[in-house]
């Protein structure tokens, strides 16, 4: 029977992407809750290997509330967190005894992600595994995207769905405008990463504002408009009179790091970079906020800034592979300043942590601490929907969830 083929759209580092298994410094067999797939769980329980059958019975269970045919069953960690499947040597017992076609979708997928828009399939990797962040963001040119064909994927764990109609009054039918703008906007390396997040925070309010009145043609003039106004310059004195506020920053970041551990954390990889940023800012319990503030502001600029002002590309190619994977600004709903508000949350999080592992590291921070940053909390945080909310809530609450909050959360 000939194999259906899809066009697939891709970021070029995917292709060079394979699992190092057991030679990965971390894994993602412990820690996290393992869905499995009805048919996969009916697969299950055919299986005639005595040893794995024995272990499959004990480890899994139904899920019983809210089920899908993409969570019908759970894997039952075990005490240690970890998936009851990881064997001594790092690597999962079902696909050794019985091979990678018996693995679940989540298991099989990860940490590949996937969207349809428009019929057309778009594939990126998370950054929450280390091979995939360092093919992601260790290279300096800007990412680039190819479309390929590829052998129809039965076992493709799909995150979002997105229509582009053509109707003139909505949104969906300018997200390529919007996608495409917001893309070449965080590569303009004229301007600082900084700068390039807020004029991206400037044009999305923009786009808002003509949503609201019921002005949707006006979209692609007001692309053309920002894309002559940021090659001409125009904007720069602007830029520059935005205030910077180290400490509200630091505070409102700490907060929310403090919801996350108190929701609880298992990750080893996480807690030590949490435990550098804390002794690169010299933070303490009893310690004046406006003291950490200050030795915030000065691993800033004596050993975070040196270095990004070389490696600025590893955060460009992050802010680029989130806005192609989440489908941004249209991935939760048309209203793109929400979407924007995330994507800053996200950043404001892993730059607050490199700021402090840097003051902690000092001469010696690299690109390796740099991706076990970002790859740690995006375990953390990108992968829990629960935290994420209470984030926002937090945010909507402090009342800094404005195009002037989010400068708070970008500028140093």
């Amino acid at each position: 029977m000939k194999e259906h083929k899809n066009v697939t759209l891709v970021p070029q580092y995917l292709r060079k992407f394979s699992c190092i298994g057991s030679e990965c410094e971390d894994t993602c067999c412990v820690g996290w809750r393992v869905d499995i797939d009805k048919r996969t769980y009916l697969k299950y329980k055919q299986v005639k290997n005595a040893s794995v059958k024995t272990l499959l019975n004990e480890s899994i269970r139904r899920t019983r509330k809210n089920a899908t045919e993409k969570n019908y069953a759970h894997i039952k960690l075990d005490d240690n967190h970890s998936c009851p499947m990881l064997t001594k040597d790092r690597l999962c017992q079902i696909q050794l005894e019985l091979g990678e076609e018996y693995l679940s979708n989540v298991c099989s997928s990860y940490p590949r992600v996937a969207n349809i828009v428009n019929g057309t399939i778009e594939k990126s990797l998370t950054l929450s595994c280390p091979e995939a962040a360092r093919l992601a963001l260790l290279n300096p040119e800007k990412m680039e995207f190819d479309e390929i064909i590829e052998e129809a994927d039965k076992k493709m764990a799909l995150n979002g769905v997105l229509k582009v109609g053509n109707e003139a009054y909505n949104l969906s039918s300018y997200f390529w405008n919007l996608r495409i703008f917001s893309i070449s906007l965080i590569q303009q390396r004229r301007y600082s990463l900084a700068d390039r997040l807020i004029l991206l925070g400037i044009f999305l309010k923009d786009v808002d504002r003509l949503v609201e009145e019921q002005q949707h043609t006006a979209i692609p003039t007001l692309v053309d408009n920002y894309h002559t106004l940021i090659e001409q310059g125009s904007l720069i004195d602007s830029l520059n009179q935005i205030p910077i506020e180290p400490t509200l920053q630091i505070k409102f970041l700490k907060k929310i790091i403090d919801i996350r551990l108190l929701l609880g954390l298992h990750h080893k990889r996480y807690l030590q970079c949490h435990a550098d940023f804390l002794s690169g800012i010299g933070f303490s319990d009893d310690a004046p906020l406006e003291d950490i503030s200050s030795r915030y502001q000065s691993a800033y600029h004596n050993y975070y800034k040196p270095f990004m002002d070389q490696h600025e590309y590893i955060l460009e190619n992050y802010l680029v592979n989130y806005i192609f994977k989440n489908l941004f600004p249209l991935g939760s709903n048309n209203k793109c300043m929400e979407d924007y508000v995330k994507l800053i949350l996200h950043y404001g999080i892993i730059k607050m942590h490199l700021i402090g592992i840097a003051g902690h590291y000092r001469d010696s921070f690299n690109e390796s601490h740099v991706i076990t940053c970002i790859q740690s909390i995006g375990r953390v945080v990108e992968h829990n929907n629960k935290y994420l909310s209470y984030c926002l809530e937090l945010l909507n609450t402090l009342d800094v969830n404005s195009l002037a909050g989010m400068a708070i959360f970008i500028k140093n």
